[in-house]
């Protein structure tokens, strides 16, 4: 691929960020010029210990936090140019996010949690209610559309969030520690689902802590003491 094109469906370019908490008289320097590009259709891994800045980074792709210092420029616009109205928008509609915690309302069925997003975005009932079941038959989940949370395994709970996720079509999903509270065989079967979307051209950027995990990736960045390098796994 040419060096132009290359520029051209870069989704996510990032230049000297910088991240600065104050605590007390002190300043916490978490993020130290972080520079990272991801293509679209890319499937990239943020590896990095606890304490590393890998949430801290996330917050910032997703954002839902802004950097001290640097530019972060997302599918061609700059982040520091929008408003709150407008991030709030990306946040809604462009980026999918699945967490650890799965964050479902234990009130609402799968179904109702998938739809969320929709209703958000303005969708009429119908169009709610018709991608919802969509999104929940493209997770393997199309028996359990009227089971509140406190019904599913962790697995099937991880599958509902990744629905609800998907269901703007986002031109990223962020996942952060997406199989923390999973065991091994159920987490390999969620990273079959995003190895899925991925290969449908969706863009995935997962932070985790676990090299195996990072392992299903196509590429891995690792960040430690809020700094990223580019490596293979054995290195990491």
């Amino acid at each position: 691929m040419s060096q132009l094109n290359r520029q051209s469906d870069l989704i996510l370019d990032m230049h000297g960020i910088e991240k600065d908490y104050v605590m007390g008289e002190e300043i916490s320097h978490v993020l130290k010029g972080i520079d990272l590009q991801v293509h679209k259709g890319e499937f990239l891994a943020v590896l990095g210990p606890s304490g590393s800045g890998k949430s801290t980074l996330m917050n910032i792709i997703g954002c839902l936090d802004t950097p001290t210092r640097g530019e972060y420029i997302l599918d061609g616009r700059r982040i520091a140019d929008m408003n709150e109205t407008e991030l709030a928008r990306i946040r809604s509609a462009e980026i999918g996010f699945v967490f650890q915690s799965f964050y479902l309302l234990q009130r609402e069925t799968a179904l109702q949690n998938v739809e969320l997003p929709l209703i958000y975005a303005g969708k009429s009932d119908k169009e709610c209610r018709s991608i919802a079941e969509e999104m929940l038959k493209r997770v393997g989940l199309e028996d359990k559309m009227d089971h509140y949370p406190n019904q599913l395994s962790g697995g099937q709970q991880q599958r509902v969030a990744l629905a609800r996720a998907i269901a703007n079509n986002p031109s990223i999903l962020l996942a952060d520690e997406p199989t923390g509270a999973l065991d091994q065989k159920t987490g390999e079967q969620v990273m079959g689902i995003f190895h899925d979307l991925n290969e449908e051209g969706r863009t995935i950027i997962m932070i985790t802590h676990d090299r195996k995990i990072a392992g299903h990736a196509k590429r891995i960045v690792r960040i430690l003491d809020g700094e990223i390098s580019e490596g293979d796994i054995e290195d990491a």
